[in-house]
């Protein structure tokens, strides 16, 4: 069963708490968000990757690798606390990947929906800001991964659930999702999965926003909240009140990943390719995703151009 609720009433309680003080901070200590940056992870010169890329390819400005990054919220990509400087675990793998190639970094943010015109339009050599594998993008672009797609089931602290894996885990749970998202139409196909099995269904639920949705979940109106992993992480860390309690594939029941996004035919995706695979090699890449609490998005290795979400 799926339900929308309008939650005025909710909005206007969080706003209470906020002025009263008692919401939590929008910064956290675990996480470093100053335009500085001192523990940010460097990488080495990686040769193989350099000489892979092609000699007719031209890079926006020589001798740079400019990259175009969507500041939508940490721990990927936001504005530092000088509010202009763009940090997160993208633009931590933008510098890596820019070391390893030997080339000077230029991050230029740009708002997510402008990313494809940009690229194709030459703005920018690359794109790093959490763009999925899909069968439709990859008509008019190239991908070098570098993380796993995730959404991650989180719960209050005190909460009994313990893990949810599969669908059955799930049975019968008051769960929070976005509208119109590929979690939720994955979790459409876990209720029917569970309904045919004799379990009970999963009652979607859908509020107006984030702060919404967290008090919902604090007063225990609903069970879970399912969003992008690494939204949830830094939010748990945070608040202090929520935990995760599982992990879901944006590709359900395959992987999906998250990829480096060039120019279709450009010919420096195989070069972007091995300098992940590098720094995967190194432990460059573990130290980048550690740094961010996002371990859990650790890829094996790079691959370009693999499989990506069907069209739907």
């Amino acid at each position: 069963m799926t339900i929308r609720i309008n939650f005025k009433t909710m909005l206007a309680a969080a706003v209470a708490l906020a002025l009263t003080g008692l919401a939590p901070a929008m910064a956290t200590e675990d996480f470093d968000l100053s335009p500085e940056q001192p523990g940010r992870v460097h990488a080495s010169k990686n040769e193989a990757a350099i000489a892979a890329i092609p000699n007719d390819f031209k890079f926006v400005t020589p001798g740079t690798f400019t990259v175009a990054v969507a500041p939508g919220g940490p721990p990927l990509a936001t504005y530092a606390t000088d509010a202009k400087t763009v940090v997160g675990a993208d633009p931590d793998y933008a510098y890596a990947v820019a070391d390893t190639l030997g080339l000077k970094l230029e991050l230029v943010p740009v708002a997510w929906i402008d990313w494809p015109l940009g690229l194709t339009s030459g703005k920018y050599d690359a794109v790093i800001s959490n763009v999925g594998v899909t069968e439709q993008r990859k008509e008019k672009f190239d991908f070098s991964t570098y993380r796993q797609g995730l959404h991650g089931f989180f719960v209050k602290n005190d909460s009994k659930i313990t893990g949810i894996k599969e669908p059955k885990d799930a049975a019968g749970l008051r769960i929070i999702v976005g509208a119109g998202t590929n979690q939720e139409r994955i979790l459409l196909k876990w209720s029917d999965e569970d309904v045919k099995a004799g379990l009970k269904p999963i009652e979607l639920q859908y509020y107006d926003d984030e702060a919404a949705s967290l008090l919902a979940l604090r007063s225990n109106r609903a069970d879970v909240i399912v969003q992008p992993h690494a939204q949830l992480v830094y939010i748990a860390a945070r608040d202090k009140n929520i935990k995760r309690v599982g992990t879901l594939s944006a590709g359900w029941p395959d992987r999906s990943d998250v990829a480096i996004t060039t120019r279709k035919g450009s010919g420096l995706a195989p070069a972007l390719t091995l300098a992940t695979n590098g720094l995967i090699k190194d432990g460059t890449y573990a130290k980048i995703l550690d740094h961010w609490h996002l371990a859990e998005e650790a890829l094996p290795k790079s691959e370009t151009n693999p499989p990506g979400l069907p069209k739907f």
